[in-house]
């Protein structure tokens, strides 16, 4: 293969981005047989209808994967975090799922994480350099 069948991009086509996931995918499903993905997002909004907390993830395969959890600076330290991340938490339970999942830099939330239970699992040094991307993981109450 030479470099002219290389096509690089900052800005891909949603389609063919997409295109490559959907591949991942049935690749995933026809391996493990699992075909139950399924995305959560739940957000917190002020009374203006601004988002002023948010998180991302999705269950599949007995597992909540937590993608990110964001809460407005303004709002920290109010419990949104910890509500979001227990919300999943009761959908993932309800949908079967036995532990969760999630990464988070050494900059970011690990005491967050380990407050609510989650236990490290694995450590990339260096991710970005100077810092660790950590990932924790939750067995969930059946």
């Amino acid at each position: 293969m030479s470099n002219t069948d290389l096509q690089m991009t900052e800005n891909p086509a949603e389609v063919d981005w997409n295109f490559v996931k959907e591949q991942i995918d049935t690749f995933n499903i026809r391996t493990t047989g699992y075909d139950d993905y399924r995305p959560i997002a739940i957000f917190a909004r002020d009374e203006t209808g601004a988002i002023i907390a948010g998180l991302a993830a999705f269950t599949w395969g007995g597992t909540l994967r937590i993608e990110f959890v964001w809460v407005h600076e303004k709002w920290r330290k109010h419990g949104y975090g910890k509500r979001l991340v227990e919300a999943a938490e009761q959908e993932a339970i309800a949908r079967g799922c036995q532990q969760a999942v999630v990464d988070t830099h050494s900059f970011q939330a690990p005491d967050f994480y380990s407050k609510l239970g989650y236990t490290l699992c694995g450590v990339m040094e260096n991710n970005p350099v100077g810092y660790q991307q950590l990932v924790f993981q939750k067995r969930l109450a059946q």
